[in-house]
Order: structure tokens, then sequence, then C-alpha cells
């Protein structure tokens, strides 16, 4: 049985640890809401640009159509941006992206596709570097950046573009995290490149009733300058998703914690008590015990 000095220790301990936990939850809420309304707002622009480009790209196909549109018109070899947290303490969310991207990986190798990884987040690079540090290309991480904006996705963005340019790779996949609500972020793939994977998949076709349209520029002048924007624009909306995912998570996960060590406080000291009770008992029957003795 554990002394009274031992069973205060602890108490102190663990209430400490609770004092921690209390101000990490009431951090993340606080972050939580600016991230969710970047995520959310967002949202529509990405939707625009994916209707634009469904638009533009109705009548392109054939050799004319931009690579980054229609992709090489091969699929041997796949580029997987895994994108996740720098720091840890978020619960299942960091843990739930790398698993999607290890059952992705393991799933176009037993295709006999070559793999190429590039992460976003620390979290990502340590998951994955132990089965698949000979695929990882490049790790970026975050955790200086003190805003996602379009500059950190241009950036990302600009490294997976001249790698497509030069050959690097034929497809290419955003694995990410999707924000549902505060307790729900569901991990996801999206097809980056070629466009018109992802396009075709997330966005309807326009009805244009036997109308032609003609633009100026051209279709081709058009898509070369909005597909990188294009590009940048998933990526961003994936890392916005992404800070808003992990916020709601470690929100979360420090709740549970706070809860838990209120619980572990209350059964120490329910410990100390009977503890410090059967000393004093103890006492008083030695002392009772002395005096009839004499």
């Amino acid at each position: 049985m554990a002394s009274l000095k031992e069973l205060k220790n602890r108490i102190n301990s663990v209430n400490s640890t609770k004092k921690i936990t209390k101000a990490m939850q009431m951090v993340a809420a606080a972050k939580l809401r600016k991230a969710q309304e970047a995520a959310e707002a967002a949202r529509p622009y990405a939707e625009r640009m994916s209707a634009v480009m469904a638009n533009l790209s109705s009548s392109m196909d054939g050799p004319s159509a931009p690579r980054l549109l229609v992709g090489t018109g091969k699929d041997d070899t796949y580029l997987l941006v895994v994108a996740t947290a720098d720091r840890g303490l978020c619960g299942g969310f960091n843990t739930n992206i790398s698993r999607l991207a290890r059952e992705r990986i393991s799933a176009l190798i037993s295709q006999g596709k070559d793999v190429k990884i590039l992460t976003v987040g620390a979290k990502g690079y340590d998951a994955l570097k132990r089965l698949y540090k000979d695929k990882i290309i490049d790790s970026i991480e975050l955790r200086n950046v003190k805003k996602i904006d379009g500059a950190v996705a241009g950036m990302i963005g600009d490294k997976v573009t001249a790698l497509f340019e030069d050959g690097g790779f034929d497809v290419c996949e955003v694995i990410s995290s999707e924000f549902v609500s505060v307790m729900s972020q569901k991990p996801r793939s999206q097809t980056l490149i070629p466009a018109r994977d992802a396009i075709d998949g997330s966005v309807e076709r326009p009805d244009l009733a036997g109308a032609i349209y003609e633009y100026e520029p051209d279709e081709e002048e058009i898509l070369a300058a909005l597909l990188p924007r294009y590009i940048n624009t998933v990526i961003l909306s994936a890392l916005l998703e992404n800070v808003a995912g992990e916020m709601g998570a470690k929100m979360a996960a420090m709740d549970a914690a706070t809860r838990n060590a209120g619980e572990l406080i209350d059964k120490l000291n329910l410990e100390y008590n009977r503890t410090r009770q059967a000393k004093i008992t103890k006492e008083l029957i030695e002392i009772i015990s002395g005096a009839e003795a004499v």
C-alpha cells in the first residue's frame, strides 16, 4: 500500500496534469472557431473553381489538352501527398490519416504501381518512415508556419507541379482529413493530377444544350493559367480542413483527458482518506494497547 506522502504527491501531479489539459482544451477551442470558419469559407471557392474547370475542359481532349488536365496517359507511377499535423495530442487524427495512406500504398504496390510519397506534417513522416522511408521523396513541416494561406499551398503546389513536369509521376493523390464536425474528422483521398479525374468525380458536367461557346483567350490558354491555381486551391482546402480537424480532435482529446484526470483524482483522494483513517486507527489501537499494558 502506498504511503500518505506518495499518494499526496501523486494527487498533486495529476492535478498539475489536469490544469495543463484543461488549458490545452481551451486553447484548441479558441483556435477551432477560426480554423472552422477558414475551412468552410474555402469550400465554396473550391467548388466554384471545379465548376469553372469542368466547363472549360468539357470540349478539351486529345494531344492539345494540357497535361495537368488529362495526365500522361499512363498510371504507372503514383505520388501520394500525405497531409497530417505537425503535433500530436489530438486523439486518433494523425493515426487515421496515416492508416488510410498505408492502405492506399499497399493497394497500389499490390497492383504493381511505383509509389512516391510527399509528406506534409511531421506526424505523417514519423508514421510512414518505418515502412516506406525509401519511397518518401520529400517532407515538409509546417510547425513554424503562423498561418495556412495561399503562399503555403502554392509552395507545395509548385513542388508537385515541377515534379510532374519532370516526369516524376503519372497520378497524384492528396490524402488528408475532411472536417465533418467537432467530434468527427474523416480521412479522405482526392485525385489531384490528372485534374479531369477529380473534376469528373466531383462536379456535374454542364449541359450546354447544343450551344457553342467561344473563349477569348482560347480554352488552352485559360486552362494553362487556371490549372496551377486549381491545384493550389485543392491543396489549400485540404490543409485548412486538416487544421480544423486537428483542433477539433485536440479539443475532444483534451476534454477526455481532463475528465479522466478528475476521476483519477477522486479515486486517489478516496484512497488517501482510507489510508489516513487506517493509520489513525492503528495509532489509537497502539496507544490503547500500551495504556492497558501499564
